[in-house]
């Protein structure tokens, strides 16, 4: 019964956290839009100063800043704001990590439509605006393509140097290219190898612009087209499957992979990066909370577990499955072996 006593009493605080969970996405996209974090690291730190370089109101820029020091973002002594480590990498724009821009896809209209109707999305176990996401050609896939290359450019590279630990790789077969940057990044580690990538055509316009500014246009291929209609090849050392396989349901997944089997040489590799939730499919936190992004807005789709991946892939008939050790932004490498 003491223990009982001392107990906080409680609160709906959490359901009004909740419920007002926008705000904080509102606020992120506004000191974004406003580049406060960027002023910060300028040497603005405090409310007028921040004001003055922001165009803002002192005000607003105080309000604004309390706000993100609640939530993280920064940090107050005084008067005087500093940025958060992770604020200082990510969302300075003088940051080679910078990753700001990744709002212009992650807060379109389609994806904030598609969470505002997620009750009709349960209901139908799919999201309810349909599968015109999937369609080909869709712009919005060049809009990805442009806004998350910069979220890529540090996983693509862990990515990549973890694959060539397994041996050095001659032609990769890029699956789902959009930006290219995963390519380019085993383009990179391995000088010999040429990536063939494979998107549908307007978004393989950016995979190719990038691919000319980083200088390895030469040895960049193009291969327009559903991954799952177009003639992919064959002989390849490897395939890189990235963010990819969470669109669709397990069937369509397996049938897939075979796809991918297919065009793989014998004891080639299948390097699939996806969110990987625990089997308790409630941790980690990001990873697992990512099967409600799939819910919203696509027809099927869902964060596989390691062991749902790994099914996946010896249905298609891969003879072996591995969990790579480090972690890869917010995903997890898996590498299957023909």
């Amino acid at each position: 019964m003491a223990a009982i006593a001392q107990q906080q009493p409680l609160t709906p605080e959490r359901f009004f956290n909740a419920v007002n969970a926008y705000q904080q996405t509102e606020a992120l996209k506004a000191a974004i839009e406003l580049e406060i974090f960027t002023a910060i690291a300028e040497g603005n730190t405090n409310a007028a100063t921040i004001a003055k370089r922001c165009s803002a109101s002192e005000r607003g820029a105080r309000t604004l800043c309390d706000f993100l020091t609640i939530h993280g973002f920064l940090t107050k002594e005084g008067s005087q704001y500093d940025l958060a480590p992770d604020s200082a990498l990510f969302l300075n724009r003088h940051s080679p990590a910078y990753v700001g821009g990744a709002i212009e896809f992650m807060l379109t209209p389609r994806l904030r439509e598609g969470n505002a109707r997620l009750a009709d999305a349960v209901r139908k176990g799919g999201s309810a605006l349909g599968d015109d996401v999937l369609e080909p050609d869709n712009h919005i896939w060049v809009k990805f393509a442009e806004a998350m290359m910069p979220l890529t450019r540090m996983a693509s590279e862990i990515m990549a140097v973890e694959l060539r630990k397994g041996g050095e790789s001659h032609k990769v077969l890029d699956i789902a290219a959009s930006h290219g940057m995963y390519g380019i990044a085993v383009a990179k580690q391995n000088p010999a190898a040429h990536i063939h990538a494979v998107d549908w055509e307007n978004v393989l316009e950016v995979a190719k612009r990038n691919a000319r500014a980083m200088g390895f246009a030469d040895r960049h291929h193009l291969i327009p087209g559903s991954a799952f209609e177009v003639e992919l090849g064959s002989g390849y050392d490897l395939a890189l499957i990235t963010n990819f396989l969470h669109h669709f349901d397990a069937p369509t997944c397996t049938t897939f992979m075979r796809r991918v089997h297919a065009a793989l040489k014998p004891g080639g590799r299948a390097a699939i990066l996806e969110f990987v939730p625990n089997p308790d499919r409630v941790t980690p936190p990001a990873p697992a909370a990512f099967s409600m992004t799939m819910l919203a807005n696509t027809p099927s789709g869902d964060a596989y577990t390691f062991a749902e991946l790994e099914t996946i892939a010896k249905h298609a008939g891969f003879s072996r499955v591995e969990l790579a050790p480090p972690q890869v932004g917010m995903g997890r490498l898996v590498i299957a072996y023909r």
